[in-house]
């Protein structure tokens, strides 16, 4: 793997998009020098120039750096394979179907590890019509809550988003086989499945 962007690397990509230097160049406002220079290995771009030029290549700043466009080959996705990420500072819940860079809040998101409730933490399901009613039977406090409750299936999610001082309840349709999944914001992840 490349440690930096390569003169190599950004004439391919550019040849892949069919620019020429100097079309690239006015792109990223530079010269035409310039782009000959990093292609020819005489220079290399400013860090500053990283964003701009990855946005011209059309390609990410991770892909520029690595030196090789990242092909998304999983044609059918499961979205039981997903991961959850909470920012601890902001509260925003991301889930993604598989493995990947989160980050928020300018801070990288590991992704949660889900365990299997106890008694501090258990749920009571019960059916309403087409839905299920749940209940997080755990407090609500500003310094102690449940964040969210998600059911999971291979081709949905469900996500509800909860609050401090609120109700730790909601209601979901739990069809076909999934994974319940809710977040405690001081003991993390859990997961019943169904």
């Amino acid at each position: 793997m490349n440690t930096y962007v390569t003169g190599t690397t950004i004439r391919q990509l550019r040849e892949q998009r069919k620019l020429t230097q100097s079309e690239l160049a006015k792109e990223i406002g530079v010269s035409s020098k310039t782009i000959s220079k990093w292609e020819t290995a005489r220079g290399l771009p400013d860090i500053t120039l990283l964003q701009p030029l990855s946005q011209a290549l059309g390609i990410s700043v991770i892909e520029l750096m690595n030196g090789q466009q990242i092909a998304n080959r999983n044609r059918s996705a499961n979205l039981l394979r997903g991961k959850f990420h909470v920012c601890p500072l902001c509260g925003n819940v991301i889930h993604c179907s598989g493995n990947t860079l989160v980050s928020c809040c300018g801070i990288t998101l590991p992704p949660l590890e889900a365990e299997e409730p106890g008694d501090d933490h258990a749920v009571t399901v019960e059916t309403a019509e087409d839905e299920h009613f749940l209940t997080v039977h755990h407090p609500m406090t500003k310094t102690h809550y449940i964040s969210f409750i998600a059911f999971v299936t291979d081709d949905r999610v469900q996500l509800v988003k909860l609050y401090p001082e609120g109700n730790a309840q909601t209601r979901l349709q739990l069809r076909g086989k999934g994974c319940l999944y809710y977040y405690c914001n001081r003991h993390g992840l859990f997961q019943m499945k169904r």
